[in-house]
């Protein structure tokens, strides 16, 4: 069996509040701990009100401390928003107050909007500079040199884990190229998986951080007692990529019971192909489909999500997906 994770992107539901949210998740991952889940990973998103995770490493310290053995992480921080430095100081910051249980995921776009990005980070001109800072930041963790100027405090000599995050060939090459873990967002954007993955196994060079290659690949996993309704739950992720493709940005809406009269047949083709790395049935078909996914790709890690609007229906998504793993 593959570790297994879950990735959060605490979701904020109609009729709902961040507030909500927060303790939702709290209840997630400690329900993930007792399923045996490998880690919980948070993914930073701005100027979106159905996602609360934007101060990403403050939920991060809010998940470990409610939690005592499962990995908490960063799905990612997207490092062009930030200072390497700050995003050393931060997660030097929650190693040190839960060791051994921090992972930093790090992606290469902003993850908003052309005003938001200005409004993070105003002299920001493009993620090129993204593996000159991914360095800058990996040396804020290595003990400090004689006459090094500037350093992260806490930082040096903490055992925080990097990996790099995409959806392309270049987080792929990068990570091979550094010998630092990688996780793929096939949970969103498949297109380029499979040639992403062989790059990155094919041009891997072993550092101190990693001997081998070490790649996860990221599934959504909606299950329910019944075939017919875990594919009515999934209609909450699929009206979210059409409403957010229409401009429509909004709270997490409930699952409906005819998704064909929502899009239109355009739509239906670009959800298809978004969410192609998608398992949604009973306890069988998620079986059977981990399974064969898992067999087709050979990730070394897979981290599950599943957009579900029911916190219960939600929790027990998982509960069966944890299931289906063991199996």
């Amino acid at each position: 069996m593959i570790p297994f994770s879950i990735l959060d992107l605490a979701p904020v539901t109609e009729g709902s509040t961040a507030a909500q949210s927060y303790a939702n998740s709290v209840d997630l991952a400690q329900h993930a701990e007792r399923l045996g889940y490998t880690r919980y990973w948070l993914a930073e998103h701005h100027n979106m009100p159905g996602i609360a995770s934007a101060a990403t490493a403050v939920l991060i310290g809010h998940i470990a401390g409610a939690t005592s053995t499962i990995r908490v992480g960063s799905g990612g921080v997207m490092l062009p928003n930030h200072a390497p430095l700050q995003v050393a100081e931060q997660f030097g910051t929650l190693a040190s107050l839960y060791p051994g249980r921090i992972d930093l995921g790090l992606g290469r776009a902003p993850g908003t909007d052309g005003a938001t990005i200005r409004a993070l980070r105003r002299y920001f001109d493009g993620a090129e500079g993204f593996p000159r800072d991914v360095a800058e930041l990996l040396q804020y963790f290595e003990p400090v040199q004689p006459g090094q100027a500037v350093q992260a405090v806490p930082g040096p000599g903490l055992d925080v884990p990097v990996w790099l995050l995409g959806s392309s060939l270049f987080s792929a090459q990068l990570a091979a190229a550094m010998g630092l873990s990688f996780a793929f967002a096939s949970h969103f954007a498949p297109a380029m998986m499979e040639d992403a993955l062989a790059r990155y196994r094919l041009t891997f060079k072993p550092s101190k951080y990693l001997q081998a290659p070490h790649a996860m690949l990221a599934l959504n996993v909606v299950a329910a007692d019944t075939r017919a309704e875990a594919e009515r739950l999934f209609t909450t992720q699929q009206q979210s990529f059409v409403r957010l493709r229409r401009g429509e940005i909004g709270l997490i809406p409930p699952p409906i019971d005819d998704i064909e009269a929502f899009w239109t047949p355009q739509e239906k083709v670009m959800v298809a192909q978004a969410l192609a790395c998608a398992v949604v049935g009973d306890p069988q078909d998620v079986r059977d489909g981990i399974a064969d996914f898992v067999a087709r790709h050979r990730p070394d890690e897979l981290m599950l999500t599943a957009n579900i609007f029911d916190h219960g229906a939600r929790k027990h998504s998982f509960a069966l997906a944890a299931e289906a793993m063991r199996h």
